[in-house]
């Protein structure tokens, strides 16, 4: 990242878009916009007042870092999906669980179930166990191609140790259907087959969405007369360009959370913590580990879908400013649902009907907002069962992010997190820095670049020698995807060895990140 000319951070969320103009490492500008249908529309909207709130010319930018949660939206909410076909390579072996076997129904519908099993595939350590059969692939291609379908996910077993596999197997269906939009599984997902043809798939499914947005965003900054380059946020708080993230949105999934984390641990200096981010529906708490997000070490599910990619390992609870109370002192129900974006109409400090916590919290005294005489009269033994309530959840989702009994220290961002007021249970010390309803732009904007090896090594030669062959090929890939040489460190290093199998294979997990380098496109 440039440490002298501003950089623009953004974050365009599904209730509001967040921007932040830094400069190395100081927040000059910061604002706050609803999200528009049109992302474009709202990135605009929110570009001009934080431009404006610096006293800066669009085209004084350097760089702009942008986190979306669209296109998880998108998949979740089941809207803008593409048809996509299933091709595994994986026959004679391989063959007992159907493509798509456990997807919701509602899924199924949107995106079709065409799945085709063919011939070919390697054992762990990469021998072929069949040959690839390029007869059945253009067959599987001609019937893909009659039904109109051009999105299609390509997986084998064990593709992460031979990609060459799922390659070929590409090049014979653009043989036949050269119009393919062809994403191959070993490029999204883990050693998992199932969890990382669906990984393969939801990508698939998102590739127009994602040329749709980004066209969006591209061109919003260009009608601003921003002409520096662009990059988007992906789930390791880390960057990629355009041209990436059109083709493996799936990488941007979990972007939000993450740079709310990585922004939290920027606004405070701290390493290691809880991030807790409270929103308008929900809390999404996070592990903050060497300044970077903890990953979730076990499958988990998007949409409905299990999966294997690498996301942040951060629960949600159904709690946040928009959250609606009812009933009374002895007997409260708080939520599940929320109002939402909706909370300046339906709250009732704003002239509303709902009683929400952002009420609550005004009636405590919390936080001056809207119209307060019109809580006064909420009874003050509903106001303390309620934060009662509050806290005694958030006590317990930070236990469950616990790995041990040992206090840990907090952060708090968001706009929520004007609904605490206590001392937590099980934290060494809770933190509420400046800037913290726009943590997840900040976190946008400070985004570095990445790269990463997750395969089988053999350490028969030598532990050593294969640690430092994939410790050099994630820095080499650190330099490929845009970072200063000098700056790339080694974050990340897991040796996994298969003791279920007689061999010196181990799976070896290396992660490099280093800054931007300036002009990096």
């Amino acid at each position: 990242m440039n440490t002298v000319a501003p950089v623009l951070g953004v974050d365009v969320g599904g209730t509001n878009t967040d921007a932040v103009i830094m400069v190395g490492d100081e927040v000059i500008a910061a604002a706050k916009r609803a999200t528009t249908p049109d992302v474009g529309d709202g990135l605009i909207a929110v570009a001009r007042a934080v431009l404006d709130a610096a006293k800066l010319s669009p085209s004084s930018l350097a760089s702009v870092m942008i986190g979306t949660t669209q296109f998880i939206n998108a998949f979740v909410q089941r809207r803008d999906l593409t048809q996509v076909a299933a091709v595994r390579v994986a026959l004679p072996k391989s063959d007992g669980i159907p493509p798509m076997v456990g997807w919701p129904q509602d899924l199924i519908d949107v995106v079709g179930r065409h799945g085709y099993l063919v011939g070919g595939g390697s054992f762990y350590d990469g021998r072929e166990y069949a040959n690839l059969d390029t007869e059945a692939l253009e067959q599987a291609a001609r019937d893909i191609k009659a039904k109109g379908v051009r999105a299609i996910a390509v997986t084998s077993g064990f593709a992460p140790v031979r990609p060459d596999i799922e390659q070929r197997a590409a090049e014979a269906i653009l043989s036949v259907h050269p119009e393919a939009d062809i994403t191959l599984s070993h490029e999204v997902g883990g050693l998992g087959l199932i969890d990382r043809e669906n990984a393969a798939l939801i990508n698939s499914s998102l590739r127009q969405l994602s040329r749709k947005v980004v066209t969006s965003l591209q061109g919003a900054l260009g009608q601003l007369g921003v002409h520096a380059p662009i990059f988007l946020s992906q789930n390791d708080g880390t960057l990629v360009s355009t041209g990436y993230a059109t083709q493996f949105p799936i990488v941007t999934c979990s972007a939000g959370p993450t740079n709310s984390i990585r922004g939290a641990a920027f606004l405070t200096g701290l390493r290691d913590a809880i991030v807790m981010d409270i929103g308008g529906t929900t809390t999404d708490l996070g592990f903050l580990v060497k300044g970077f997000p903890r990953e979730t070490a076990t499958a988990h599910l998007i949409g409905g879908v299990r999966t294997n990619f690498r996301m942040p390992d951060v629960l949600s609870i159904a709690l946040g400013g928009g959250t609606r109370v009812r009933g009374s002192a002895d007997n409260i129900s708080l939520g599940p649902d929320s109002v939402g974006y909706e909370l300046t109409r339906r709250g009732l400090i704003f002239g509303g009907t709902d009683l929400t916590t952002t009420d609550i919290a005004v009636r405590a005294g919390h936080v001056s907002l809207g119209d307060a005489s019109r809580v006064r009269s909420i009874d003050q033994g509903l106001v303390d069962a309620t934060l009662d309530r509050i806290h005694l959840q958030i006590e317990d989702s930070i236990d469950q992010m616990k790995t041990s009994s040992q206090p840990v220290p907090v952060i708090l961002v968001g706009g929520g997190h004007i609904l605490l007021s206590r001392t937590l249970r099980g934290t060494s010390k809770v933190h509420r820095p400046q800037h913290a309803d726009v943590a997840n732009a900040v976190g946008a904007a400070i985004s570095m670049v990445s790269g990463r090896v997750d395969r089988m090594f053999d350490f028969a030669a030598g532990r050593e020698k294969a640690l430092g062959q994939a410790k050099e090929e994630a820095r080499s890939a650190a330099i490929a995807a845009g970072a200063e040489p000098d700056s790339v460190e080694i974050v990340e290093l897991t040796e996994l060895p298969m003791t279920h199998m007689r061999t010196s294979a181990v799976q070896v997990k290396v992660r490099a990140v280093g800054k931007l380098r300036v002009g990096a496109l």
